[in-house]
């Protein structure tokens, strides 16, 4: 009996040993943060080598996980998108005026700000790549972009924004063209239309 006692002894202190040889756990980088407590460093800061990263996030609710997920990489994707480009109008007010002297003074401070981003973008290849689920039930998903392939993206937006401007100008240009032959052409016929 205590032959059987003392091997088992040895085989938990030789256990305890062990697990403490092992891997430590990743840092997850959200410590004590609510909601998000011991939340993958990457629902706070998607970073992924060679790529473009984006964390979208949905409530997981009584329409189930798949609609939950679809909505999630909804969010992701738009993301994907403002980071490849986006269209940004912004407009910011500041108005401060004072009344009184001395002690008498008072000061009236309003500031506003007013912003709209707007993104189109096609993303080929978008793909998630990790999940988790919050203690408060809200399901968070990395989504990731190829960077062969955003890169590919950006230099066809640009060609084509390119092509773009660049038949704009040309029939701005046929248009002065136009123009100046007209006016020209009324400058020395002029008369002869009367």
């Amino acid at each position: 009996m205590r032959k059987t006692i003392l091997v088992a002894a040895i085989f938990l202190a030789g256990a305890a040993g062990f697990s403490g040889c092992g891997s430590t756990p990743k840092e997850t980088g959200v410590q004590n943060y609510g909601p998000l407590a011991g939340a993958p460093a990457w629902v706070l800061s998607p970073e992924v080598d060679g790529a473009l990263a984006a964390v979208g996030s949905a409530r997981i609710g009584g329409a189930g996980m798949n609609f939950a997920r679809t909505e999630a990489l909804a969010v992701a994707r738009d993301e994907l998108a403002r980071q490849m480009s986006v269209k940004v109008n912004n407009m910011v007010k500041n108005f401060t005026e004072t009344t009184g002297i001395g002690d008498a003074e008072t000061v009236d401070k309003v500031a506003t700000q007013v912003s709209k981003q707007v993104a189109s973008e096609t993303l080929v290849g978008s793909k998630q790549t990790e999940t988790w689920i919050s203690p408060e039930n809200e399901l968070y998903l990395l989504v990731v972009l190829d960077a062969d392939t955003a890169q590919e993206a950006v230099k066809n937006a640009t060609a084509t924004s390119f092509k773009n401007d660049q038949a704009l100008w040309q029939k701005f240009q046929a248009q002065k063209a136009q123009d100046e032959l007209s006016e020209a052409v009324e400058k020395e016929f002029g008369d002869y239309k009367k």
